[in-house]
């Protein structure tokens, strides 16, 4: 069993009008199932609405599936005994960095993870070190996370979820509210993450560049899972991807566009490099 594993997975909002009546049920993921392997940097895309941010919340156990079964390294989600084990598994990044971020100074925010754990003083200095270093923010350490960018910001964030040391991180459209620079500063230090210290990585995003590296790619709509592959398998279905209403990577677009009016190029171009090669051929 991979590291991440969803079975039959569905969850149901339900809205309470009135104390009297019968609460109404909103299906948000429906018959979900998947299998992520330890290591992998998996991305998972959709419009708003089509279930991506309620199935991350699964996988730290913040919802617990109405039915079928999430496990975290084998670890069900469902059963309270296991939430802290699967948190300390599992690490997640939000949206926006200013909610996740409580110290008054980088270095004491990051942390704050280990020692709410119980990790001994000395032991909690050495993740802080490593953690910073691994996002390249050790020259921050003594600021105040107030005085930050955006991707700054959301670097630390990364940074206090690292030292915890989880062997999993999902990310939650953790660039949305950033400028490109401070999405390109969150996606390397995403990626060397990844590569770096083989942490399985979970990228839920709108950006379809940031796509691009992943290992396997999953896309959702209306809380089931239409599409799963490469990025270059996924990529190469521009017209599928339109009916969903996402996009695709601007060169994997101009791409498809050339090969539309005559243009000898394979399908699924997903870099400016390839793109280049290709027309040089």
């Amino acid at each position: 069993m991979g590291i991440i594993k969803a079975a039959k997975l569905g969850f149901d909002y339900f809205r309470y009008e009135d104390d009297t009546e019968e609460p109404e049920a909103t299906r948000a993921i429906d018959d979900v199932n998947l299998e992520i392997e330890a290591g992998q940097f998996i991305a998972i895309l959709g419009h708003n609405g089509s279930g991506k941010s309620t199935f991350a919340k699964h996988i730290n156990a913040l919802l617990v599936p109405t039915e079928g079964t999430l496990w975290v390294d084998n670890m069900d989600t469902s059963d309270e005994e296991d939430v802290w084990k699967i948190r300390q598994k599992a690490g997640m990044v939000f949206q926006n960095p200013d909610n996740q971020i409580i110290g008054n100074v980088v270095e004491e925010d990051v942390g704050f993870g280990p020692e709410n754990m119980g990790v001994p003083t000395e032991e909690i200095w050495k993740r802080v070190d490593e953690s910073l270093a691994a996002t390249g923010m050790i020259a921050y350490r003594t600021q105040s996370p107030n005085k930050l960018s955006g991707g700054q910001k959301q670097r630390v964030a990364i940074a206090g979820v690292m030292a915890m040391q989880p062997e999993c991180i999902v990310l939650d459209e953790p660039t949305a509210m950033l400028d490109p620079n401070g999405r390109k500063e969150v996606l390397r230090a995403v990626r060397e993450l990844n590569e770096k210290k083989g942490v399985t990585v979970i990228l839920i995003t709108h950006y379809m560049e940031e796509v691009v590296f992943a290992d396997n790619v999953f896309v959702m709509d209306e809380g089931r899972i239409v599409m799963q592959g490469t990025p270059r398998e996924i990529f190469s279905q521009v017209e599928k991807l339109k009916e969903l209403r996402l996009d695709v990577p601007q060169v994997t677009l101009l791409a498809y566009e050339l090969r539309k009016s005559g243009v000898d190029l394979p399908e699924g171009i997903l870099t400016t490099e390839e793109l280049v090669n290709a027309l040089c051929q």
